[in-house]
């Protein structure tokens, strides 16, 4: 501790919380990583998924053929009529329930008959656009033209609109693909596996020991292969070849000597015995299309090349670069079996992130694979076929397959894909809107393909790989804890780049080419192996001054930024990465122990003539991954930065951006500036939102103060009645008829009007007059004379919203059955469910994409907090409200001033939450100077010189107040810590819960009570509760609970047969002799008759009951 103190005593929170540039989050936003991937895909990898599946060709016709020239994403629009179609804003699609979506034109260039033609602009399906990304319609609008468009400037977008539901892709975390990954089984036996993908594949390979001898194992292959007879296969016939690929160490001969003997025991000599003994082990695809056979040499020949270890490549079957990367993974693995460590697979530098323009384009080409296979279906059935007409294309092109496939895929979150066998589910979620930072969180959400029911506690731990890119505090708590992430404030995530300039510049540093090589130099101590993206570049006998030369081209900006380089002295190899999902932040770089970022520099940043991206090109600033943070020095704070060669931004953007306000994930508050104009199923709005007075950073740069989401109230912390214990709050009656804690809740209810395949459509019938005074029934009384109900109306439960009938007949009739009656039509209307009466706000006719009718009413509740409703303050003190005690009662303070909440101090000492009460503290100092404090992490305003403020303003120095009881009118005992903390109200209120139940609904099936609030259930006496019972022996209660409460039943029973009679008659026996009554649960007569209907006969046994 005396060394920190020496370190950073002397320090002011201004110089620890050292500045953050607030244009930087500005710059990258915090959704920028989805925009990004979402713009890389729609611009670019859209049109090399075209490339690789330009022509599409028929069997049936050599000469016909169909070639894509381009593809492009247009603007979102919507076709109101045929053929008529206009632009479309994002809000208008929520409130009609349309898709955003935009159509995919594509150039083609094909032949009809012996002609060719060229057409441009066909469209061939719609793709859903990201709001703000680069096709959206709001990108580069001043907020005045956002208010235009019903948008909010400050909502982040980087989100869909499907069927006018706000569906987020959350970001997917994985493994890293075409990495080596060593790993232990339980065992304790050392394997490596690979899991190689390319846009042709997917494949895993994986390389395993048994009684020291190495296997390869693939899925295609019915058993483990020898890996000396792999190597032979793959051309290296000479052994001694192939131990020297591997490494001519004593050690690693020794452990490869029996793996050698293998060859011996199946005599396989030759690439030819190798090919063979292999293709008799392949697994037989059965091929439909049926194309020429091949022998087993080329199968085999085929596997090695294509499948097995898919992205090596490998031209003209020249398999060096595959028999080098074999040889690695062996090594690998025999180094494993020694000294060397196995990887971690939770490491985050081996982990890769998959956003929504990754997740989109694997769907994209799926579906334009099907949407190719299908053309040339067609173009095989029609061709043959002579016709006066000459086969078109054109004709045949279908917009619906691609258009449903992202539109079902987005808004069900199933990603279903055959080629790659890939199946997940809930990759989307709807949006969350209780409040701005409920929508913002879960942009940053991170979920990973674990399943949540295994208890087991490396994933979910905090990897200290995870410092600076994932938020350490915000996960949630149950069963998805460190399964379910946020990003840190100002991570990055990289997108996919060319990797040719990286080879040539590698090539230039000096990187050797594999193919050269007799593959002995592979296991010099001094020879590094250099690998780009998981495949072997070559081998750098001098790797640190290549490191040093590619980090310079980066910063001079030769290479583009995120691409990432670094060393791993344990295997000897250089990584370089330029791959997608990759997490990198910005550092300082630090020349000559001076950070290269100087005040100087701030300045012009804060006056605007220069950019974060300035920065970057200027070489003051760069990106670093997981891997390459590993061997930089970073400094934390500024005066520690001599050792250092990186200086990290602040301490606190390591926070997720939540970790500036302690779990906000519940709070009811403003959602955006649009909130009076969206219709949405359920939102909360607080009445009477305030900005906190002690604010962070991270709020002001996520402007929350311009939507924030809770009040200010003056707190005491006493004990005040008993209605207080266990976290409850005691609440002041006058603030709250002042509007303290008041919010508006609004629900929605709507309804289509659709016309039916027999020309019938749905109605909307005016409202039911009473035949006596001429008036509307009570149901009816709110609908206006067009029947749908009238805005500022009182609604009570069971009253009709909507009078909407509906014919009975749907289909069309059958031929012959008569002529066409008047349809006849039935009541379906539209009815309230509430506990309490709501008023209607608005109400909005419009039509749906499907050209039906939509009518949406918005219905509005006011509600002032009662007992039980749920408060919390930002450090997780979460309470309901015990009591609210007139205002006279409540202890009042010297000044005057009345607590609006009063909160029981065992709520501290357990918990530790020292935040609450500094916060305190500022914000009474705060008011009293007229102005806000922070609360940042690691450097907000300093409780030392609050508590100096409250003493110049004549306040105690702790914050404590002499407080008079409002019960007995005496001063009470103990100074009263008293002041303003910032409190949210949650959206978990009584109203919402409550339930009780005397009689009611029954199920159909078994008659008994329905169950659930929704449905007006019972509430059950369950196993449990039945036991307390036998234990009391309180058997007539048991009787009374069980049957007679729930469904007692009167059945009549044959005292001859035992089987269950009807009326007083036994069926079976043909008399009515010995039938007796009796009452039983009517769920154990329905047993019984299920049971004779599978032919087991239950019989009742009777006797009198006073024998």
């Amino acid at each position: 501790m005396d060394v920190l103190a020496e370190e950073f005593g002397t320090l002011t929170p201004e110089q620890l919380a050292a500045p953050i540039s607030t244009v930087e989050v500005r710059v990258k936003g915090l959704v920028k990583q989805h925009i990004d991937s979402f713009n890389y895909f729609i611009n670019v990898e859209i049109k090399k998924i075209m490339k690789a599946n330009e022509k599409v060709t028929s069997d049936a016709d050599p000469m016909w053929y169909l070639k894509y020239l381009n593809i492009y994403v247009g603007l979102p629009d919507v076709e109101e009529s045929f053929n008529v179609t206009r632009p479309v804003s994002p809000h208008e699609c929520r409130l009609r329930d349309m898709t955003y979506s935009a159509p995919i034109t594509v150039d083609i260039e094909y032949t009809r008959g012996s002609q060719r033609i060229i057409r441009n602009a066909l469209p061939i399906g719609r793709m859903p656009i990201m709001l703000r990304s680069s096709n959206c319609v709001l990108t580069g609008k001043t907020p005045a033209e956002f208010a235009k468009l019903n948008e909010c400037p400050l909502d982040p977008g980087g989100y869909f609109i499907v069927k006018g539901v706000e569906k987020v892709i959350l970001i997917q975390e994985q493994l890293s693909k075409n990495r080596i990954i060593v790993e232990a089984d339980r065992k304790g036996a050392v394997g490596a596996s690979v899991t190689s993908s390319t846009h042709e594949k997917k494949s895993r390979t994986s390389m395993a020991v048994k009684q020291g001898r190495f296997y390869l194992r693939h899925n295609t292959l019915s058993e483990d292969i020898p890996i000396a007879i792999i190597f032979k296969a793959m051309g290296v016939e000479s052994d001694q070849e192939i131990v020297q690929m591997i490494g001519t160490e004593e050690r690693v001969m020794a452990a490869f000597g029996p793996s050698l003997e293998e060859c011996q025991k199946s005599q396989i000599f030759t690439q030819m015995q190798a090919l063979k003994y292999i293709g008799n082990k392949v697994r037989r695809q059965r091929m439909w299309g049926g194309g020429p056979k091949k022998t087993k040499i080329e199968e085999a020949r085929e596997l090695l090349a294509s499948t097995i270890l898919t992205h090596v490549p490998v031209k003209e079957f020249n398999f060096r670069a595959k028999c080098i990367y074999t040889a690695v993974m062996v090594r690998r693995v025999i180094l494993a079996q020694g000294d060397n460590k196995v990887d971690d697979r939770d490491y985050y530098g081996n982990k890769r992130l998959e956003l929504a323009g990754q997740l989109l384009s694997l769907l994209f080409e799926d579906l334009f694979k099907k949407f190719n296979s299908e053309m040339k279906k067609i173009a095989d059935q029609v061709i043959p076929k002579q016709r006066a007409a000459q086969f078109d294309v054109v004709k045949h092109m279908r917009q619906d397959q691609i258009t449903n496939g992202m539109v079902n895929a987005i808004s069900t979150g199933n990603w279903s894909l055959k080629r790659f066998k890939m199946d997940r589910q809930g990759v989307t979620q709807v949006l969350s809107r209780l409040s701005y930072i409920s929508a913002l969180g879960m942009m940053t959400r991170i979920s990973s393909q674990f399943e949540k029911t295994r208890k087991v506690s490396g994933p979910r731990s905090l990897q200290p790989s995870q410092w600076g890119m994932l938020c350490p505090s915000d996960t949630p708590e149950g069963e998805a804890c460190g399964l379910v992430k946020n990003l840190a404030l100002m991570t990055h995530i990289t997108t996919d780049m060319e990797d040719g300039p990286i080879v040539k510049l590698a090539s230039n540093l000096g990187v050797e080419d594999v193919n050269f090589l007799c593959g002995e130099e592979l296991s010099y101590p001094n020879v590094f192996l250099v690998f780009l993206n998981g495949n072997i570049l070559g081998v750098i006998r001098d790797h640190q001054k290549l490191v040093h030369t590619f980090r310079l081209m980066r910063r001079a900006g030769y290479i583009n930024e995120f691409v990432s380089i670094s060393t791993n002295l344990t295997d000897r190899c250089v990584y370089i990465s330029s791959d997608g999902g990759r997490l990198c932040r910005p550092y300082i770089i630090v020349k000559k122990q001076k950070p290269a970022v100087t005040n100087k520099h701030m300045e012009e940043l804060a006056q605007g003539y220069r950019n974060f991206e300035d920065f970057l090109h200027e070489s003051l600033v760069e990106y670093l991954d997981v891997n390459e943070e590993n061997d930089c020095n970073i400094a934390l704070y500024e005066h520690t930065v001599n050792k250092s060669r990186h200086f990290s931004r602040t301490p606190r953007t390591r926070a997720g951006w939540c970790g500036g306000f302690v779990f906000p994930n519940i709070n009811e508050g403003t959602i955006g500036y649009n909130q009076r104009n969206r219709i949405d199923t359920l939102m909360y709005l607080l009445a009477y939102p305030q900005k906190p007075m002690v604010k962070t950073k991270t709020i002001e740069l996520i402007d929350f103060e311009k939507l924030p989401a809770g009040q200010n109230a003056t707190v005491a912390v006493m004990s005040y009645s008993g209605y207080d214990i266990e976290d409850a709050l005691v609440l002041n009656k006058a603030s709250l008829d002042r509007g303290f804690g008041r919010c508006l809740v609004y629900k929605n209810a709507k309804c289509t009007l659709k016309r039916y395949t027999n020309q019938t459509f749905d109605k909307v019938m005016g409202p039911m007059l009473d035949a006596a005074t001429r008036k509307p029934i009570w149901r009816h009384e709110i609908l206006d004379a067009d029947g749908i109900c009238s805005p500022g109306e009182k609604v009570a439960n069971k009253q009709v919203l909507v009078n909407k009938s509906m014919p009975t007949v749907t289909q069309i009739p059958l031929e012959g059955s008569g002529a066409a009656q008047q349809p006849q039509y039935k009541d379906v209307p539209i009815t309230y469910k509430g506990a309490t009466d709501s008023y209607i706000e608005k109400v909005m006719i419009s039509s749906n994409a499907e050209d039906a009718f939509l009518i949406k009413m918005l219905l509005r509740q006011t509600r002032r907090p009662e007992i039980g409703d749920k408060f919390s303050s930002r450090h997780g003190q979460k309470g309901v409200c015990g009591l609210i005690v007139p205002q006279e009662d409540m202890p009042f303070c010297d000044s005057g001033i009345c607590p609006d909440i009063i909160m029981n101090p065992h709520g501290f000492p357990s918990r530790m939450t020292v935040g609450k009460l500094i916060e305190l503290l500022a914000g009474k100092a705060g008011v009293l100077d007229g102005r806000f404090h922070y609360g940042t992490a690691f450097g907000g305003s300093k409780v030392k010189d609050v508590c100096e403020d409250l003493v110049r303003h004549g306040y105690n120095y702790l914050g404590k107040d002499y407080v008079t009881s409002g019960i007995t009118g005496e001063p009470l005992e103990a100074y009263i810590y008293f002041g303003p903390v910032y409190y949210q109200k949650l959206k978990h209120m009584v109203l919402d819960k409550m339930h009780a139940r005397a009689r009611g609904p029954r199920a159909v099936l078994t008659r008994q009570p329905t169950e659930g609030r929704s449905r007006d259930g019972g509430l059950r006496l369950g196993e449990m509760e039945r036991d307390c019972l036998i234990g009391y022996g309180a058997s007539m209660l048991l009787l009374e609970r069980l049957m007679i409460s729930s469904d007692a039943f009167e059945v009549d029973v044959c005292g001859q047969c035992g089987l269950l009679g009807y009326s007083g008659w036994c069926h079976y026996c043909k008399s009515s002799c010995h039938v007796s009554s009796l009452r039983i649960p009517y769920a154990c007569k329905l047993l019984f008759q299920e049971l004779q209907s599978m032919n087991i006969i239950p019989r009742l046994r009777l006797s009198k009951y006073n024998e």
